[in-house]
């Protein structure tokens, strides 16, 4: 028995090269992801060790739980460096200042802006051979004053800088502009991953990040055969321990690598998506073949059980030719998938987060994976075919005509399908909107799109035949030639059905997320501008950045400027909620917000006197002249401050949910006496507006000044990355399925050897034949689109309203655009699919 299942996978090795081929691709993205995984975790701890060469113990300031951070004094300075470097087993002590500074590109644009983690700034600190062993410079000389600055090569060339130019930087407040006297290296990661580097002076860059003549950091290296951690229990003794800690460099590497392992893992996700869509849909591609496999060899089969072979022994030669069809399609996959992980890199890094470069690194998970995966699926999917063959009696040798499909066995999967399906739409239907986008909700959803789907691939046999009728009606039109595609697609629905499905989940999985997207995009894209009367908005680009109260009078000082109005960001506590709040002047909110107050106004906004939203008042129980319990952002230490409510206005992005006293906030706030958002409402000799806007706050690279439209702008990015994992989708969906069609075409076409001869013999011509063909597949592309768009487009109206909870202003929309597309595509799969065939 396993001879013959391995001469029959050699007999029909072109009919299962299909199915190695969709096997293969889900296995190389498993493969693939985890390669990657692996090898960037690998890089990103060779990075670490080299950030950490040399260094056994680092001491770092600590500083008072809630302390502002204009109030944050370091303990470290050259006292306690020197007494340090005094300790048994200190080799040396290397004090070192370390901030964050955004630096702008020579063309003023800010310089790798939406990097978070990697805007290093840093002293350089030389030794006593007048050299910084940590910033080792390539050209040009160290920064010697505060008019100095030196960047990393990297942090040079991306921003278009060459020795002697003046380079643009931001702390947190005024810009700081610098003439450029060098160029260092650096391995610290945060920079070889896309970050950038400024070094400036020491005194410098302790005035800014630290304090004059303090450290934020020391870093002690260790004489030979000294142990880290008691080095580090020694100098913690010596250490002021309410200001100060010493840590081994062990223990940090230690607590990166739970951040790094956080980040490869989440980089990984979307090649795992993608691997899981392609084996669910290529398991159809598999079933479908060896059931037409099997149903070809079923006088075969019949003989081999009238020879003696059990049904057990049966099974397990067709199981046995999916094993090493499985085999095959991992060992392929795998290889494939190497050179998945080599360009994933280069796909999910961007310009402001690179991500490190390294060898690949192949372990033993990837491997098992690839074969566990490749065999267990190609096996578990030829498992109900396997089955059908046990079944066939010995007497099946017997006969010559083709047995039909069980008219009983039929219905019964009619019923189960129908029976699915109702449950799969009732628990859709069943979501609760009142709860939104609650994990039981999103939980059901899911839950429920599922079992639609099951339902609708259940009942597909028996909805084949009234569809394929209806399109008959366009195939038809083509004359005998027509009507026989339709008579041959309705010849075993069974196998039309399976033949479509590939086709309509990867159709209903990228109508419902296009859906998705564009109701989503729709509803940021009004909601950006959303309740602003304002022309022009300044914001910051971080949280700890803030608009300093100069650079506010200088924007209300322009010419053409009517309205200025400055906006304190904070949150506002009511018991166990926290929403978001705005300090607003209310002699001037009126103006640069469209505030529609159902009751009170903004001008009785005071100290002690709010205004909420309608969804906070509805939260809350408030009236207007209503009191409410609550306190304003983090520093506030009366959580039982008493709040007077005289207004409520209707939900409003741009006011968020509570608008308070600007004073008040910036009493409270983490930065104080700081705004993050300058609204500025413009009239007469407003030309240039936004370049003047731009030299009024010095033009600084941490903060960004919008029109209307580039807030529009700047929303509309944010669905970007659905929008290609949804055309991801649909291609691997795409290719599948055209596999799946060309074999069960080809297969279809040997079957139908002695039929087409005939057909030839009275008369028909080639071209007649070859129409004949891609008529019929034509008809099942358009069965499994019209199934997958009315699944997809159900499921999306259902699952689309959780959004409302997250984003207000969701409207359910469809993007015609992307649905004729998809339509297209799809037909478009079903003539392709059909060429070598009918040829």
């Amino acid at each position: 028995m396993l001879r013959t299942a391995l001469r029959n996978v050699l007999a029909h090795k072109a009919r299962l090269a299909m199915t190695v081929l969709a096997v293969c691709l889900g296995v190389a993205f498993i493969s693939g992801s985890l390669v990657f995984a692996e090898s960037t975790t690998a890089a990103y701890r060779a990075s670490m060790a080299r950030n950490y060469a040399g260094t056994a113990v680092t001491v770092d300031p600590k500083y008072p739980l809630g302390a502002p951070a204009d109030q944050r004094e370091s303990a470290l300075d050259d006292a306690l460096v020197a007494k340090l470097a005094a300790v048994p087993g200190v080799a040396a002590a290397r004090p070192a200042v370390d901030g964050s500074a955004t630096l702008a590109a020579k063309d003023g644009t800010p310089l790798r802006a939406g990097h978070t983690m990697g805007k290093q700034a840093a002293a350089y600190v030389p030794g006593p051979d007048g050299k910084d062993g940590r910033y080792p410079l390539t050209a040009g000389r160290a920064p010697l004053t505060s008019g100095e600055v030196a960047l990393d090569r990297g942090t040079a060339e991306a921003g278009g800088y060459s020795l002697g130019d003046t380079v643009r930087l931001a702390v947190d407040g005024p810009v700081l502009r610098l003439r450029l006297v060098g160029i260092v290296s650096t391995t610290d990661t945060r920079v070889t991953a896309g970050g950038t580097l400024a070094v400036l002076d020491k005194a410098t860059a302790q005035g800014l990040f630290a304090g004059p003549g303090r450290y934020t950091g020391i870093d002690l290296s260790a004489t030979s055969g000294t142990d880290p951690y008691d080095l580090a229990r020694r100098v913690g003794a010596l250490l002021p321990a309410d200001r100060a800690e010493a840590v081994t460099t062990a223990s940090l590497a230690a607590q990166q690598s739970v951040f790094i392992d956080t980040k490869t893992s989440s980089y990984s996700r979307l090649p795992l998506i993608f691997a899981v869509v392609s084996l669910f849909i290529g398991s159809f591609l598999i079933i479908n073949t060896f059931t037409m496999l099997v149903t070809r060899r079923s006088r075969e089969i019949a003989l081999l059980r009238a020879i003696g072979a059990t049904r057990r022994q049966v099974t397990g030669s067709v199981l046995a030719e999916a094993a090493l069809v499985g085999l095959l399609a991992s060992v392929l996959g795998f290889v494939l998938g190497l050179g998945v992980a080599a360009v994933l890199p280069g796909l999910l890094g961007t310009a402001d987060d690179l991500l490190p470069r390294g060898p690949l690194v192949i372990g033993p998970a990837p491997v098992l994976a690839s074969l566990a995966v490749g065999v267990g699926v190609t096996v578990l999917a030829a498992w109900l075919p396997s089955r059908r063959a046990a079944r066939i009696a010995p007497v099946e040798a017997m006969r010559t005509a083709e047995q039909l499909p069980s008219v009983a066995l039929s219905r019964i999967r009619g019923a189960a399908g129908a029976a699915v399906l109702l449950v799969g739409a009732g628990l859709l239907v069943s979501l609760d909107d009142a709860r939104s986008a609650s994990d039981a909700n999103l939980r059901t959803a899911m839950f429920g799109c599922g079992i639609l789907v099951t339902g609708l691939i259940l009942l597909a046999p028996l909805l084949a035949g009234p569809v394929i009728r209806l399109l008959g009606r366009l195939t038809g039109r083509f004359g005998v030639v027509g009507d026989l595609a339709r008579d041959n697609a309705l010849r075993d629905p069974r196998r039309t059905a399976a033949t479509a499905v590939a086709l309509m989940i990867s159709t209903a999985l990228v109508c419902g997320l296009a859906v998705i997207e564009h109701s989503s995009s729709r509803a940021l894209d009004s909601q950006a501008a959303a309740g602003l009367s304002a022309d022009y908005v300044i914001s910051t680009r971080g949280n700890t950045t803030a608009i300093d109260a100069a650079a506010v009078q200088r924007v209300a000082a322009l010419p053409g400027v009517t309205t200025a109005s400055a906006v304190a960001d904070s949150t506002f506590s009511a018991g166990a909620l926290a929403r978001q709040a705005s300090g607003v002047d209310p002699k001037t909110v009126g103006a640069v917000m469209k505030l529609r107050f159902t009751s009170g106004s903004a001008e009785g906004i005071g100290p002690g006197r709010i205004a909420v939203s309608s969804s906070f008042a509805r939260e809350n129980r408030l009236v207007t002249g209503g009191r409410v319990e609550g306190s304003i952002g983090p520093g506030e230490g009366d959580r039982d401050r008493t709040f007077t409510v005289v207004g409520i206005y209707e939900d409003n992005p741009t006011a968020q949910d509570v608008l308070v006293d600007r004073g008040e906030v910036q009493r409270h706030g983490f930065l104080r006496d700081s705004v993050q958002r300058v609204l500025v409402r413009t009239g007469p000799g407003a030309a240039d507006m936004e370049k003047r806007l731009r030299l009024a706050v010095d033009d600084s690279p941490l903060l960004k000044v919008q029109d209307r439209s580039g807030l529009v702008r700047e929303q509309a990015g944010v669905a970007g990355d659905l929008m290609s994992m949804v055309f991801g989708l649909l291609g691997i969906g795409v290719v599948i399925s055209a596999l799946g069609m060309v074999n069960t075409l080809a297969m279809s076409v040997a079957e139908r050897t002695r039929e087409i001869g005939v057909l030839r013999a009275i008369g028909m011509d080639r071209a007649g034949i070859r129409r004949m063909i891609r008529l019929e597949s034509l008809a099942v592309a358009a069965f499994g689109t019209l199934l997958g768009l009315a699944g997809g487009l159900f499921g999306a109206w259902k699952v689309s309203g959780l959004a409302n909870g997250a984003i207000p202003r969701y409207t359910f929309s469809l993007p015609w655009g992307t649905l004729a597309l998809v339509v297209v595509l799809s037909l478009a799969v079903g003539a392709a699919a059909a060429a070598l065939p009918a040829r």
